[in-house]
C-alpha cells in the first residue's frame, strides 16, 4: 500500500504541475497570478517532476508549435509521422533541448510571456539533480517494496514528465471520439478523465485552446478545472474570461 500510494502519488502531483503549470499557465496564460504563487508553482512542478523536470519556458514554445502545425510534420510531437510512441518521444526531446539550451530561438508568433527562474532551469536540468531524484525514487523502493514486480515501476519515476506528455499526444490525436472539426486527429478519449486530469480532452482544448475547462459536453468533465475555479475563488489565481 506504501507503495502504491507513493506512486499514486508521485504520478497525480507531478501531471497536476503539468497540466495546471506548464499547459493552462506557461502555454496559454488562461489565468494570473502573482510573483509568489508563480515561483511556488514552479518550485511545485520541479519538485513533482523530480528527475524528468521540464523547462517551463521549452515546454511552453512545443506546445505552441503543436497547436499552429497540429498533426502536420511540423508539429513536434505528433502520432501520424513517426514509427511508434518511442519514436515520438525522442522526436519532442530533440526538438524540446534545442529550445532548452538556447540553441535555436522560435518564430516570432511563439514568442510571449512565459514564466521563466533560471536558477531553478539550471538546477532541474543538472544531471546530478536528477541522479539525487532517481536515488531516491530507488532508496524508497529498496525500503518499502513487498514484491519484485514493484520496482517495474520504477522507470515511469524517472520519466514521468515525458510519460505523461506522450500519453496524451499518442492517445489524444488517435483514440476516441471528437466533438469538433479541428483539421487535425485530436480525439477525447475520456469522457471523465481520471487518468490525466483533462489532458485527454484534446478535441475540445484545440477548438477552444484558451478556454480553462477542457470539457465541453454535459457528460464530460475536466477534475483540474474545478480546482482552478477553486483557487480562483481563493484568490490564488485569477482566470481569464474567454469567448
Amino acid at each position: 500500500m506504501i507503495i502504491l500510494a507513493f506512486f499514486l502519488l508521485h504520478w497525480f502531483l507531478s501531471l497536476f504541475s503539468q497540466t495546471f503549470f506548464l499547459h493552462r499557465y506557461a502555454s496559454h496564460k488562461m489565468f494570473k497570478m502573482n510573483t509568489f504563487w508563480e515561483k511556488f508553482f514552479y518550485i511545485l512542478t520541479f519538485l513533482s517532476q523530480g528527475s524528468s523536470f521540464l523547462n517551463p519556458r521549452a515546454y511552453a514554445i512545443l506546445h505552441r508549435m503543436h497547436h499552429a502545425f497540429s498533426d502536420t510534420e511540423k508539429d513536434p510531437h505528433s502520432p501520424h509521422f513517426v514509427k511508434d510512441v518511442w519514436g515520438m518521444m525522442i522526436q519532442t526531446k530533440n526538438i524540446y533541448l534545442n529550445y532548452s539550451k538556447y540553441n535555436l530561438e522560435p518564430e516570432e508568433q511563439f514568442r510571449d510571456k512565459y514564466p521563466s527562474w533560471p536558477l531553478i532551469d539550471k538546477i532541474g536540468d543538472s544531471w546530478y539533480t536528477r541522479i539525487v531524484f532517481i536515488s531516491f525514487y530507488v532508496w524508497f523502493y529498496v525500503t518499502f517494496a513487498t514484491a519484485w514486480w514493484m520496482f517495474l515501476l520504477l522507470p515511469i519515476h524517472f520519466l514521468m514528465g515525458p510519460i505523461h506528455g506522450a500519453i496524451v499526444n499518442w492517445c489524444g490525436h488517435k483514440y476516441g471520439y471528437s466533438n469538433h472539426d479541428n483539421n487535425d486527429h485530436s480525439k477525447n478519449s475520456l469522457p471523465f478523465d481520471f487518468l490525466m486530469l483533462g489532458e485527454l480532452f484534446q478535441n475540445n482544448h484545440h477548438k477552444k485552446p484558451n478556454n480553462p475547462n477542457f470539457a465541453t459536453r454535459w457528460f464530460e468533465f475536466d477534475p483540474t478545472y474545478p480546482l482552478m475555479k477553486l483557487m480562483h475563488w481563493m484568490r490564488i489565481i485569477t482566470i481569464r474570461k474567454t469567448n
